[in-house]
This record gives C-alpha cells, structure tokens and sequence, in this order.
C-alpha cells in the first residue's frame, strides 16, 4: 500500500526549452555570455543585458552570424525602472519571457573589517538588490502568462562555505537564502526556481572597477585581495577555472530538471559536507517540548524534502540500468556453460 507523498511533487516547467525565451543580466561576458550561447544552441530566444558596448559588440560576434534569436539590452541592474523597460523591451522583441537569469554581480575582494561605505553598498546594489529587482519585474509577467517559466540566481561556492572576502560572501548567501525561499513560494507552480553555486570559473569576476557607476565613486585605495599564498608563488586562480561553456551545461540540465540547486564544482563537497556537518552537531541535544515541535511543525519548509525524493527518483533508473549491464556478463556465462 503507498503512502501519499505529504511534500508538492516538483514540476519542470522548463525540461523542453525549445522556442522559449531567456532574459540574462550580466550576459555580455563570461558565465552569461556562455550561458547565452549555451540556450541559444538548444533553441531559446536570448536576450542579454550589458553595460559596455564592446563587450556587447563581442559578445554578439560569438553567436552565429545573423542569428535574429539574439538581442542585446544597455542595462544596470540597480535601476528598477530600467528592469521595467528591458523586460518591456524583452517581450517586444520575443514575446513572452520565460526564463529569467539573474547573472550580474560584482566580485569585490573586501574583507569585512576593511570594506569602505562605498564598496559594500555596490556589492549589495548589485548582487541582492539588482537580483530582487529581477525577480520583482519579471515573477508577475511569468504569471500572467501562464505558460511556465522558471527563475535562476547566479550565487557562488563563496555562498555554501564563507571565505575571507566577507562582502562578496554576504551577497552569496544571502541569494542562497532569498531563492530558497522563493522556491518554497512557488513550490507546486509552473515556475521553477534554482540556485547556481559555481566554483571558479573563467570570467572577469574581479575586474570589477571597469563597471564602477558614479553613484558609487570610490573615496579610497582599492581593496586588496587577502593573500592565496604565505609562503609561495602567487596563485593563479584563472589558469584551472572552469570554461564558462562547461559551466553553463550544467545550468541548462538544472534548469531543465527544475533543480534547486546546480553544483558544478565537486571540490567544494567536502568543505560542504565539513559545514553540515558542524551545523547539526551544533544543536541542543535537549528533547523538544510537544507543543513547541508541533508549532516548529507548520514552519518546515517541504522543499529540502520534495527535491530529495525527486533526485531519489531520477537515480533509481539509473541503478537498475547499471544492475542489467552487470547481470547480462553472467547471464551469457550460465548460457554458455548450460550449452557446453
């Protein structure tokens, strides 16, 4: 007899992409870029944001030539009015939006003890505010319309386990945080909602001044990174990265899967694991009153629970298919033994 599942089923509102449109901010170089072209070649319509014209110009030139499913947007993301007019624009162009990837930020090397006004209000512009400004335009269009869609966040490994640059680690978990709870929002919808936390990639994530606005002048010296290295040669950090294409692969299948979270880079399990593991030896072993528990009761979200059982659900395929390949090898054996 089967138990009714107590959690929403997750949907994948968007397993075909096929015809549908993508909006990117942040799209004219690295992981956007790659992502763009990644969602153009499985037959979106893509429209991305910029905010200099010779990435812009760049970006258009890796496309395929004449390629009319491509449109480019001057954009800053902290300008809410301007998220009006691009979404606007967006559906003039393609017609209704239905992914939406909230990709720009800036990578600000600022240790928290040291990170001037200025820094840290362009860091949180940006990285949660321009992402909510995203996610405030384009959740009630997806809506309207009603033919699925999904919404994604460009976070970080620096929002699973914090490092030293403290900034650029409260922007991270914060979105970690703010798309989680909008995954609980939409929980049981036809719009989906997932979390990228990529490890380091091939991107010019801190090159960040290039794109510093008057509105955030800078009053002091840059901040300097804290060193990778004590007692050796500089570290390359961009020399190994992850090629943003490869990246982006793994974007597209989660977003197909409706996957609330899409982790790339595997090096970072174990610092995860560490971090989890810390958190649940962190609580009171002291046993719960029932009236508490019962009240704790209604305030659990169901999504960490529903994703578990979907990701269960996807392996067990998988584990029988490995189970066949193993059993056919002796399968011939006994045949050819019963034969002999």
């Amino acid at each position: 007899m089967s138990s009714k599942l107590k959690f929403k089923p997750v949907q994948t509102p968007l397993s075909d992409v096929r015809g549908k449109v993508a909006f990117i901010t942040g799209g004219s170089s690295g992981i956007g870029l790659g992502l763009g072209k990644v969602l153009s070649a499985a037959g979106m319509k893509v429209v991305f944001t910029y905010l200099n014209e010779k990435h812009r110009d760049s970006a258009l030139a890796q496309f395929p030539g004449g390629n009319p499913g491509v449109h480019a947007i001057r954009l800053n993301t902290t300008d809410r009015e301007g998220m009006v007019r691009a979404a606007d624009e967006a559906e003039r162009v393609f017609g209704n939006v239905h992914l939406l990837v909230n990709n720009a930020g800036v990578g600000l090397p600022a240790l928290l003890s040291k990170v001037s006004w200025e820094d840290w209000d362009w860091g949180m512009d940006v990285n949660v505010n321009g992402v909510f400004n995203g996610v405030r335009t384009f959740l009630p269009r997806m809506q309207k319309h009603g033919e699925g869609g999904h919404i994604m966040v460009t976070s970080s490994a620096a929002g699973l386990v914090a490092g030293a640059l403290g900034l650029y680690v409260t922007t991270k978990f914060a979105v970690v945080g703010m798309f989680e709870a909008l995954r609980v929002e939409l929980a049981g919808t036809n719009i989906g909602v997932s979390i990228f936390c990529p490890g380091l990639v091939r991107t010019q994530i801190f090159d960040a001044e290039r794109n510093r606005p008057e509105s955030h002048a800078r009053k002091a010296a840059p901040p300097t990174p804290p060193p990778l290295s004590h007692d050796g040669p500089p570290v390359d950090l961009m020399g190994p990265a992850m090629d943003p294409i490869e990246a982006a692969e793994y974007v597209l299948a989660g977003i197909r899967h409706n996957d609330l979270y899409i982790f790339s880079h595997p090096e970072f399990k174990p610092m995860a694991a560490e971090r989890s593991a810390l958190l649940l030896d962190s609580f009171s072993r002291k046993p719960v009153p029932r009236e508490r528990a019962l009240v704790s009761g209604f305030l659990r979200p169901d999504i960490y629970e529903s994703e578990a059982a979907k990701k269960k659900a996807g392996r067990k395929p998988k584990a029988k298919a490995k189970a066949k390949a193993k059993a056919r090898p002796k399968a011939r054996a006994k045949s050819r033994a019963r034969h002999r």
